[in-house]
């Protein structure tokens, strides 16, 4: 049974089994999705992880022993426990050389050729576990095991924006600029976050991704590259 957790006077957690799972995440995401179409006055936000979900409210607009009641109903209800997804979001992606520049060390890593870490790559259909560090950086997963390599034990400085990384079990695509220590074998033209765009995130939790080899030449045509 999930755990309800207090954290403080205006949030509280609820958390399920400590593993990256896709019934898991898939009952984390539910929930989420429960609270929020409630509407319950005074919710400021809720925020679903791995697996957990953060509830964040106005103490002095909730009636708490009424928030909690509607969280332990949404955990009975059958329709918390699954959700279902669209096809996968499809995304491009030019593997190695400048673009990749950790391609061959997780091809070291996995005693197999550049070319089969991007065939195990693209053969998978991943499920976005959750966003977060930036806006717009989906935690996807489960990577094959393969060629699941730890991060850098020292982070880059910077990692250009769409640059598509490893870290052990998990992908993810680098939406901005930033520090970071993934292993990265490609990059990407399509832009993770846009707030130019009238859907500014790309990917949701709960979403399914792909990612499908281009070449360099098309890298560098695509408009946003």
């Amino acid at each position: 049974m999930p755990r309800i957790i207090p954290a403080g006077d205006s949030a509280l957690f609820v958390e399920f089994e400590e593993r990256i799972d896709v019934e898991v995440n898939a009952r984390t995401i539910a929930l989420a999705d429960a609270v929020q179409c409630a509407e319950i006055a005074g919710v400021c936000d809720v925020v679903p992880t791995y697996r957990s979900v953060a509830i964040y409210f106005d103490p002095l607009r909730v009636d708490y022993d009424a928030l909690m009641t509607r969280v332990e109903h949404a955990l009975t209800r059958p329709e918390t426990r699954v959700r279902t997804t669209s096809a996968p979001i499809s995304i491009p992606v030019c593997y190695g050389g400048e673009l990749g520049p950790d391609l061959a060390s997780v091809a070291a890593f996995a005693h197999v050729s550049e070319d089969e870490v991007i065939r195990l790559h693209t053969s998978a259909t991943y499920r976005v576990f959750m966003l977060g560090f930036v806006a717009g950086f989906a935690y996807m997963g489960i990577v094959d095991r393969r060629i699941a390599m730890p991060r850098h034990a020292t982070p880059r400085v910077r990692v250009p924006l769409g640059s598509v990384g490893i870290a052990g079990v998990q992908t993810g695509i680098y939406p901005a600029e930033t520090p970071g220590g993934w292993q990265l074998i490609g990059r990407t033209p399509v832009k993770p976050f846009d707030p130019a765009r009238a859907e500014p995130f790309l990917l949701k939790a709960g979403d399914a991704a792909q990612f499908v080899r281009i070449a360099r030449e098309e890298y560098d045509r695509w408009p946003s590259a």
